[in-house]
C-alpha cells in the first residue's frame, strides 16, 4: 500500500563548510541558467529547472564565485555568482 519514494533531490549537502543558504543560493541562480537554455550537467529525466539544479548543486557540479573571498571559483562546470543581500 505505502510507496517509498527517492527524495534525494530535496537533501541539503552535508559539507560543514557549505551553508544552506549558499547551496540555496546556487540552485537558484543555477536553475535561472537552465531556464535561459543552458544544458542539464546531468542526465536527467526531470523536467523542471529547479530539480535539476538542485541535485546539481548537491552534487558539487556547480562553481561559484563568493565576493570577498577568493578569486577562485570554490566547485567545478557552470558558473554562477553569489551577491550578499
Amino acid at each position: 500500500m505505502s510507496e517509498f519514494r527517492s527524495n534525494s533531490h530535496c537533501t541539503l549537502p552535508d559539507d560543514a563548510e557549505q551553508s544552506t543558504y549558499r547551496y540555496i543560493i546556487v540552485a537558484a541562480k543555477r536553475a535561472r541558467q537552465l531556464q535561459g537554455g543552458s544544458r542539464p550537467l546531468l542526465p536527467t529525466t526531470a523536467k523542471k529547472a529547479t530539480v535539476i539544479a538542485t541535485e546539481e548543486a548537491r552534487r558539487g557540479l556547480v562553481k561559484y564565485y563568493v565576493p570577498g573571498q577568493t578569486d577562485e571559483p570554490v566547485e567545478e562546470e557552470a558558473t554562477a555568482e553569489e551577491s550578499p543581500s
